[in-house]
């Protein structure tokens, strides 16, 4: 029988291996109704730990590279890596941290977080190939710094991380595609297809969860979203986005026409007709 100190131990743990066993029997417990979700009392988790060989360095002071060099395609893809390797404990960390949710919630998470680490392994097999492996760049925390920010509620995680961060990546994996083409890397062509597809279906899953919790607390998606957004994005946010793919991932127009009258871009038509 697994409880959530067992979710704690994965998400502590900078084993990438270890990691990813214990994730695959937490998700196999959990799809077998053996996942007990009682654990000691919630910790405040201000960053996980990191393997070894990687190095934090704040965000100003990273090098940024043309991935049509050797160092800037490598970099690229261990940019890659690092975001792959914090959504494994994104993931995690929602199994761990709300305890009053459907069984269906963990299951599904417990699937983002074994999910996640398959994609981490493709990149880093695809940088090996390549010379490289995960530590050999600098990297900062700051994809960490919303799942700190939404800790005290499940809504806002669904809201923001799925939802915002994770809904970046489709909007951005395209063009990195298109840049990874330019020089000839097909083979990472097409195993960002593969992690597309995947993360289409978790920030669906986000999707799902963000407006079951509006729906029990009887509030409107569409207005707490905007009213999230508004909070926690104070700088704004790139409304630059990967329409189909959002509405595969649980978004619908009228939202998408939301978030670009919130951060003041041109008014869509959808926009329009709100208004």
């Amino acid at each position: 029988m697994f409880d959530l100190n067992h979710v704690y131990q994965a998400l502590m743990t900078s084993d990438i291996l270890g990691k990813q066993r214990q994730i695959e029997a937490l998700y196999r417990a959990a799809c077998d109704h053996a996942l007990v979700i009682e654990g000691k009392p919630v910790k405040p988790i201000h960053n996980p730990p990191l393997p070894d060989a990687v190095t934090v360095k704040a965000t100003s002071h990273l090098s940024r590279r043309g991935v049509g060099s050797k160092s800037g395609h490598q970099s690229m893809l261990h940019a890659i890596a690092h975001i792959e390797y914090n959504a494994i404990n994104l993931g995690l960390d929602a199994v761990y941290r709300f305890r009053q949710m459907p069984m269906d919630y963990y299951v599904d998470w417990l699937r983002v977080a074994k999910e996640e680490a398959e994609h981490f392994q493709l990149i880093t097999a695809r940088m090996a190939a390549l010379d490289c492996q995960y530590g050999d760049f600098p990297v900062h925390t700051g994809l960490w710094a919303m799942c700190v920010d939404t800790e005290h509620d499940v809504m806002a995680r669904m809201a923001l991380v799925p939802r915002v961060m994770e809904a970046r990546g489709l909007d951005v994996t395209p063009k990195i595609q298109h840049k990874l083409a330019s020089i000839g890397d097909m083979e990472s062509v097409e195993m960002l297809n593969v992690i597309y597809q995947d993360e289409i279906g978790h920030v669906a899953i986000g999707s799902r969860w963000f407006k079951y919790c509006c729906q029990q607390r009887c509030l409107s998606p569409y207005r707490t979203f905007r009213t999230l957004l508004k909070y926690y994005l104070k700088n704004g946010m790139d409304t630059a986005f990967n329409r189909p793919a959002r509405l595969q991932a649980g978004f619908d127009d009228m939202e998408l026409a939301l978030l670009d009258e919130a951060f003041g871009n041109e008014s869509t038509t959808e926009t329009k007709r709100m208004q």
